[in-house]
């Protein structure tokens, strides 16, 4: 009886002495790779400056735009905290919009760290005056593409945002939802900003009629373009160069539209409430540093940089790019890199809901009726993009509903409006698109069949 008792207290305390004494609560977009790194080398400089042990607990709800969501209807129950420290990724409009809302917490890191960042980039601000979030990556948004696919079906290397609203690319197009996707929404919130309101919609919805299908993630679409399934996609930069280091440079491009798109700070920012304030203070300070910074942009196995996953993304340190040389995994100096475009961030974050809204009603929600028209227009010759890209209220309009489209009788009457407005528009699907799904099928599996043939030989 004695030994069980001595045995029991001896598993007891085995498990206490693993148990982490500090704890970190993340909401993030970011995927395995990011969390595994960055876990791995915070939880050891961790040790080292404090010589405590801290578990990171990350949570998964979605993409930036419904952790957005979460974090309005979480404070709204909860308005004190909601028991998580850190808001890590998912662009900058998101954290412009909760600073707005006053759930950020203002954090000022210390003055070695912050005399090594930059203000903006382009015109565009890497970190709040106010210091409730800092850019902690920065992500270039563009078009990725399958050379082979392309090439089988005589379509040209796209150069522009406008090159995928083409008809003769019709079905060879993928998109994440930007519902669910920040990175997804971004692209479409740069085409209407870069093109203006009205132009802007006539390119995204015939885009989006030349989309195959929407899938839940952004990272799901340069994987569909490296395997032949579509041709082209829109894509930030980490994911499409992810996909020509495996499949290779002749096989898989990448552009960044000139004039047309942006470098954008990919954000961190402490929550009010947060229940481990000083630990995600500390985390803070490591992302922003230099040996946090290195693993953004050091190749895989690199002693200071990343050791299971590479993570190929840009650093906001714009001295580290001379340091590391050669053993950068990235391509592009952001800081060296220059558009003319200039994208307003207050406004992009003021109406993220109207336009995602926007697009779910008049776009994603009818795909099949649009797809219908666009294809009718593109059978008889006269595909009409300004008549299909008409949206239900102007660029105006839209800034005044971002007021109040938090207020669920206003959102659910005009999101009945518009709904009603898309059937009008498109009506019933008929069958032309269905007649010729076979034609696209057999023209489809040739291609893919191809592409996949020559992924097997490398």
């Amino acid at each position: 009886m004695i030994q069980r008792t001595l045995w029991i207290l001896v598993v007891v305390l085995s498990t206490i002495s693993v148990r982490a004494q500090d704890e970190l609560v993340l909401l993030s977009p970011h995927w395995e790779g990011v969390r595994k790194e960055f876990t791995d080398a915070f939880q050891k400089d961790y040790l080292a400056k404090t010589g405590r042990e801290v578990d990171l607990k990350w949570l998964d709800v979605g993409g930036a735009s419904d952790i957005l969501k979460y974090i309005r209807s979480e404070y709204k129950n909860k308005p004190d905290g909601i028991g998580v420290d850190l808001f890590f990724g998912g662009g900058t409009d998101p954290y412009i919009e909760l600073k707005r809302q006053g759930v950020l917490v203002s954090y000022r890191v210390p003055d070695d760290i912050l005399q090594e960042l930059k203000t903006d980039l382009n015109g565009v601000p890497l970190f709040d005056a106010d210091y409730t979030w800092y850019a902690a990556t920065m992500a270039g948004f563009g078009i990725i593409y399958n050379k082979v696919v392309l090439a089988k079906l005589g379509l040209p290397e796209p150069r522009t945002w406008a090159d995928l609203a083409h008809p003769k690319v019709f079905s060879w197009v993928g998109s994440a939802d930007p519902r669910k996707s920040g990175s997804v929404h971004m692209a479409y919130e740069i085409i209407l900003q870069a093109y203006g309101w009205e132009k802007g919609w006539q390119i995204v919805t015939a885009m989006g009629a030349n989309v195959r299908g929407f899938a839940s993630n952004a990272a799901q679409t340069p994987k569909d373009v490296a395997l032949g399934e579509v041709a082209y996609g829109l894509a930030i930069d980490s994911y499409a160069w992810a996909q020509v280091r495996e499949a290779g440079e002749e096989m898989i491009g990448f552009v960044m539209p000139e004039g047309l798109t942006l470098v954008n700070g990919d954000a961190i920012g402490m929550l009010k409430g947060a229940p481990n304030s000083s630990v995600a203070e500390h985390f803070i300070n490591f992302v922003l540093s230099e040996p946090g910074q290195k693993l953004w942009l050091l190749k895989q196995g690199e002693p200071d940089g990343p050791q299971s996953f590479e993570l190929s993304k840009f650093s906001v340190l714009p001295a580290l790019y001379d340091r590391v040389g050669k053993r950068s995994a990235v391509k592009l100096n952001p800081f060296t890199w220059h558009s003319d475009f200039k994208y307003d961030a207050p406004i992009g974050s003021a109406r993220w809901g109207v336009v995602n809204d926007l697009m779910g009603t008049q776009i994603i929600d009818v795909h099949a009726q649009l797809q219908e028209k666009w294809h009718q227009g593109v059978l008889s010759g006269h595909a009409d993009a300004v008549l299909i890209g008409k949206v239900p209220i102007d660029e105006s309009q839209a800034g005044s509903l971002a007021q109040g489209w938090r207020d669920p009788a206003v959102r659910n009457q005009t999101l009945q409006d518009w709904s009603a407005f898309a059937r009008d528009k498109y009506g019933a699907a008929g069958v032309g698109l269905a007649q010729n799904i076979p034609v696209i099928i057999v023209l489809f599996s040739g291609v893919y069949m191809f592409v996949f043939s020559r992924r097997k030989r490398r």
